[in-house]
């Protein structure tokens, strides 16, 4: 009788482990549910991003360029035309973040995009096959491998004016301005020659060439890969800042030694 008692004894189970067990097993599923859903996820994200469509385009414009471009791109009060303008100004200003705009002013200011590069291309087809115009350049127009000293001169001749002979950008009047070039991408140096957004003309083929413009694109590009050669930039602002910058410093300096002279000898 007691050797019996003893065997139920060892056999019986902790009452822990049928609710480790459920812990365990519930551990390993949701595990394995987790990884699913999220692998199902981005294969289903990759799969939208890739398909988009000018058909897509169409719908994305209508719901966010309609009010102020019109249906079929035809302008309104509120906005431009966009007969003519071409897959490339769709993707500089709406890359961008210019547009949409959200608010009147004297000049459309750059600000993060509200869409992905999917979509942004999406709409840039489809204002392309409702009113073609300027187009993506080739791979070797926006490589930054042109004559850069060349570049720099036509820059000087034909941007400089506005932009800073640095490319720091520049005040305009009624409020406008031409932005700084530090951080503008080869592509948008590009868009914005041919499509002359803002207050910027447009600069044709006749006025400046496809390798020109190569030349002014890769003398740009040299100007962000390189620090300025004679130290602090001070705003690239030239010699209006380095002035004033010798006037408080230098002569300020000149005024206090002088002063701290003085009041030792005496």
């Amino acid at each position: 009788m007691a050797r019996e008692t003893k065997r139920r004894t060892n056999g019986r189970r902790s009452p822990w482990a049928a609710a480790a067990l459920i812990g365990i097993g519930l551990l390993i599923t949701g595990g394995v549910y987790a990884g699913a859903s999220a692998a199902m996820a981005a294969g289903t994200d990759t799969t939208t991003a890739s398909a988009l469509t000018v058909e897509d385009g169409k719908k994305l414009f209508q719901a966010n360029c309609a009010t102020c471009h019109g249906l079929d791109l035809q302008g309104s009060g509120e906005g431009p035309s966009l007969y003519g303008v071409g897959e490339l100004a769709v993707e500089f200003q709406v890359s961008t973040g210019r547009m949409p705009l959200q608010a009147s002013a004297p000049q459309a200011p750059q600000k993060p995009a509200q869409f992905t590069e999917e979509q942004i291309l999406a709409m840039a087809a489809y204002v392309q096959s409702m009113a073609p115009g300027p187009t993506f350049p080739s791979e070797e127009t926006i490589d930054g491998q042109g004559d850069v000293a060349r570049g720099a001169e036509l820059f000087r001749v034909n941007c400089a004016m506005c932009h800073n002979v640095a490319a720091a950008g520049g005040a305009l009047t009624e409020g406008k301005y031409a932005p700084g070039l530090q951080n503008t991408s080869a592509l948008h140096m590009y868009a914005a020659m041919v499509t002359g957004p803002q207050n910027m003309p447009v600069f044709n083929d006749l006025t400046l060439t496809t390798e020109d413009k190569r030349d002014i694109i890769s003398a740009l590009l040299f100007l962000q890969q390189n620090e300025s050669p004679g130290g602090f930039s001070l705003g690239s602002l030239g010699p209006v800042s380095e002035g004033l910058f010798i006037w408080i410093f230098g002569i300020g300096g000149l005024i206090a030694i002088t002063v701290w002279i003085t009041a030792k000898s005496n």
